[in-house]
């Protein structure tokens, strides 16, 4: 009987070492975003809401990957916005199946208000960190916490007061949680 736990120990803990999956390396690219449908109704108010925000990582070396990112969002009859946006990430552990990293990031929205037919720029700086883990080869959950940002709106410029914003945050609300794809 002793024999036959310990071989079946043996055998699962040789299919678990073989079973690690994932992890980046020099040269891969991944990919993910956010994709949004909401409708909201109070009273006879409605709102339609549609985002896309995909982004794309490339590893430069084996721990930093910088990127990029598209966005456009859309409150329907109220406003619409276009950003792009670069970031970068240094992994502390890369190659294997969970991995954790700091992420910075600059971002451009431009925002076009269709109630007062009003526009604004808005610039912004941001710091996090993230886990990714690899559930194969390919595909990974990650979880990103932006703990630390600060934007600037001109609010339409024409001598409109900025509004600067501050934030640190420890609010876990504020959590984001995303599939990676990796090529």
């Amino acid at each position: 009987m002793k024999k036959i736990i310990l071989t079946a120990i043996a055998v699962l803990g040789f299919t678990f070492a073989n079973a690690q999956t994932g992890g980046f390396a020099k040269g891969d690219v991944f990919v993910s975003g956010a994709l949004t449908l909401a409708s909201e109704k109070t009273g006879d108010d409605k709102s339609t809401i549609f985002e896309i925000e995909p982004k794309v990582g490339y590893f430069v070396t084996e721990n930093i990957a910088i990127g990029g990112k598209l966005g456009y969002r859309s409150v329907k009859d109220v406003s619409d916005a276009f950003k792009v946006g670069a970031f970068g990430r240094y992994y502390f552990t890369p190659a294997s199946q969970f991995s954790v990293f700091g992420q910075a990031g600059l971002d451009y929205s431009n925002i076009k208000d269709k109630v007062s037919d009003a526009k604004a720029n808005e610039f912004g700086v941001n710091a996090g960190l993230g886990l990714s883990y690899f559930l194969s080869n390919h595909f990974a959950i990650e979880v990103v916490w932006a703990g630390l940002g600060y934007r600037v709106s001109d609010n339409g410029g024409d001598g409109a007061d900025k509004t600067n914003i501050f934030e640190f945050g420890s609010d876990l609300r504020a959590v984001q949680f995303g599939v990676v794809y990796k090529f």
